[in-house]
């Protein structure tokens, strides 16, 4: 049970607050002294043979640290995260949402509305979550507070279109479970257009419903600037095609077949620096600040990897994985039981840590399991990321909630944070139900 009491410490110093990137290298460093302490104790070889066990058990981590770094799909990592600051640094969101309230501002909901569509192009642009919450939570929140909305709904709609990153590519997520797949990214970023198109249609459909129902939590807003429709529709296309034009380029290569998702991520950045140019923001003070948060965004998941590799090969070591294999396999329903287990394992994790450190510590785990029960590893995978997109919504330690939080007004209480992502983590569940059973 070494193994499981493994897991568990490391949830309690996350819990705690220790530090994300070094807990899992921490627990694993001390439980593989202690498991190689107990083990050499019961074979009578005392204290040294303890540490000979441990060093054996770490003997292949510099090839699995040298695996990691020369991993090509990982590259893809950087690229897609320097693209989407860059494109953040250019102001895409003011230019989207100041273009989108223009076309949908004067129905009921329409600015929220219009958050979630540009939220919905965000993520196919630049796929940063915290740019985006934080971009939107700027402009389009005091917006929507001026004229009403309901502070509920607002913050929601907020949270909720920031997270759409996740599951509409060039989504990191993907990447990321690609590699623990082992299965094409391009295959993933094509699976996965379809759940991301439909849950930007749920969530749509609620605030058209919810502004039906309740008009004062979401008033229609007149339009003061004395512009025809013509010109409004052309200037919201002049905001919109540059981007559009960028994703379609960028995935369209990858679909195609004409570059793999790390060449077409590289394609994407030379296409941000170009679309900066055309926005007239460009500065090599600008690339210097995308550069410098690339690297600390790409070091941090990087660190994470090398700490969850150690992690999970004391874990195996230790027998845990056989463990988890076998409580698996043997649930009642068998492929069905552990598909609900293990989604429902996914998403109480999500309260608690972040999807990369689930990525690395608990999917290597499941991922052979499911294929030994005939799961097709690539809709599995649009599931699990699909399930992942909720871990940003979900308190107490959702990123897009700390985002929001740390730019909203001051009227803006947590309560009312909280309380705004619940129809969205709801309309999140049955979605991922819906395609659970379509897909397997």
């Amino acid at each position: 049970m070494t193994g499981i009491v493994m897991f568990l410490a490391a949830l309690l110093m996350l819990g705690i607050g220790f530090p994300v990137a070094f807990t899992f290298g921490a627990v694993a460093m001390i439980f593989g002294l202690v498991g190689g302490m107990i083990e050499s104790f019961a074979d009578g070889d005392g204290i040294i043979g303890g540490f000979v066990v441990f060093k054996d058990m770490f003997a292949f981590m510099p090839y699995r640290i040298f695996s990691i770094m020369e991993n090509k799909i990982l590259i893809a990592v950087p690229l897609f995260v320097f693209m989407g600051i860059v494109l953040q640094k250019a102001k895409l969101a003011e230019r989207l949402l100041e273009s989108m309230a223009l076309l949908f501002g004067e129905i009921r909901g329409g600015i929220a509305i219009s958050t979630i569509l540009v939220g919905a192009l965000l993520a196919a642009s630049t796929g940063v979550v915290g740019a985006s919450v934080v971009a939107m939570g700027v402009i389009s929140l005091p917006v929507m507070l001026k004229y009403k909305y309901d502070q509920a709904l607002g913050c929601g709609t907020i949270c909720a279109s920031g997270t759409l990153g996740q599951i509409i590519p060039p989504s990191i997520v993907l990447i990321i479970l690609g590699d623990i797949f082992s299965v094409p990214v391009g295959e993933l970023f094509h699976e996965a257009f379809v759940p991301g198109l439909v849950l930007v249609g749920a969530y749509i459909a609620y605030i058209l419903a919810a502004s039906y129902l309740k008009p004062e939590i979401a008033p229609a807003v007149r339009s003061k600037i004395d512009e025809n429709k013509i010109k409004q529709i052309l200037r919201a296309l002049a905001a919109i095609l540059p981007p559009l034009l960028l994703v379609i380029c960028v995935l369209g290569s990858i679909f195609a077949g004409i570059a793999t998702p790390t060449e077409s991520s590289s394609f994407g950045c030379v296409g941000a620096i170009l679309l900066s140019f055309f926005y007239r923001t460009f500065s090599f003070t600008m690339i210097k600040e995308a550069l410098e948060e690339s690297i600390k965004t790409t070091a941090l998941v990087f660190t994470i990897l090398v700490g969850a590799t150690a992690f999970s090969m004391v874990f195996s070591y230790t027998g845990g994985d056989e463990i988890v294999e076998k409580f698996m396999t043997n649930l009642p329903g068998e492929k069905w039981g552990f598909i609900v287990f293990s989604m429902l394992v996914i998403f109480v994790l999500g309260f608690f840590i972040d999807f990369v450190e689930i990525s690395y510590i608990v999917l290597p785990i499941l991922a052979p399991i499911a294929l030994n029960l005939g799961i097709n590893p690539i809709y599995f995978a649009i599931l699990i990321a699909m399930n992942l997109q909720s871990s940003f919504l979900t308190p107490p330690f959702g990123f897009s909630l700390f985002f929001l939080r740390s730019v909203a007004p001051p009227q803006i209480k947590t309560g009312a944070i909280y309380k705004g992502v619940i129809p969205f983590i709801a309309l999140q569940i049955i979605i991922l139900i819906v395609f659970t059973i379509i897909l397997l």
